[in-house]
């Protein structure tokens, strides 16, 4: 058996959902005095706490298109390297392939992707957006490209920059 990607390894158990915390709620909790001072010089409450701020507009907006942020993920990764294979988007997106069956299923029933024969390994097939899928994708990656800008509006676009490139450092190392 495989060793567990990190993802998978530090996600929660599922149970039922909870409805995601509105920036509002996270602003007026600030306010109540309790000192998260030390958890603030944490990389990683900081990075979780950044994430769920943009996942949160992330979520909202892609909801019209009924992606989350894996499919949409799977989706621009299948847009931007037709015949993509399903190992090679499990490697990049750190996900299990038990895991990306199903969103594949999924895409595939929506008439989203499209699979056909890899030109080089038989075993394998490759992985195409549909005619529906390229639009949709097209669409989501434009309200992905506003979003992402309506978020960092509170930072310069040399401090954005700068933020994603320190970020890729640390996940990358």
């Amino acid at each position: 058996m495989t060793a567990p990607s990190v993802a998978n390894t530090l996600r929660r158990p599922r149970g039922p959902r909870k409805a995601a915390v509105a920036p509002e709620a996270v602003v007026a909790e600030a306010g109540t005095g309790i000192d998260t001072s030390y958890l603030e010089t944490l990389l990683g409450y900081n990075a979780r706490r950044a994430a769920l701020a943009v996942i949160t507009v992330f979520l909202r907006r892609m909801a019209p298109y009924g992606l989350r942020p894996v499919d949409f993920s799977v989706l621009t990764l299948i847009a931007h390297n037709p015949g993509i294979t399903s190992r090679q988007v499990c490697a990049a997106l750190d996900i299990l392939p038990p895991n990306l069956v199903g969103m594949i299923k999924s895409l595939d029933q929506r008439g989203l992707i499209e699979r056909r024969p890899h030109p080089t390994d038989r075993r394998a097939q490759g992985l195409h957006l549909s005619p529906a899928g390229k639009r949709l994708q097209k669409n989501a990656q434009l309200t992905a490209t506003q979003l992402e800008s309506d978020v960092g509006s509170r930072l310069s676009d040399e401090e954005l920059d700068t933020l994603k490139s320190l970020l890729r450092r640390v996940y990358r190392a």
